[in-house]
């Protein structure tokens, strides 16, 4: 029944429902993206995303969840967030980086 549930692909954990989720522009819609390729991810996992990374760092080095998986600060979350239950959510430290 567990592998019914989407898996948000940066964190390996399922995303049950009632969690709190988002989709997220690989390449950022502001920088191009608009209409590309989305994944849906754990809501706090966006977030970390966004409290990391610029749009332009995304669109010219990050677009992609491979990139995103070793960039350092979102490893060192992944791998914290991954000790947390599927619908855990929390307020990121910091704000969304700017553009």
């Amino acid at each position: 029944m567990a592998s019914e549930l989407p898996i948000c692909p940066l964190c390996d954990r399922a995303i049950p429902p009632g969690a709190r989720q988002s989709l997220h522009h690989l390449v950022p819609k502001l920088k191009g993206g608009k209409g590309g390729a989305t994944v849906l991810l754990h809501q706090i996992c966006h977030n970390e995303i966004h409290a990391t990374l610029t749009e332009a760092e995304l669109a010219r080095d990050y677009s992609t969840i491979a990139a995103l998986r070793v960039q350092p600060r979102l490893a060192k979350f992944i791998a914290w967030v991954a000790k947390r239950p599927p619908d855990f959510h929390s307020k990121t430290p910091g704000g969304r980086r700017k553009r």
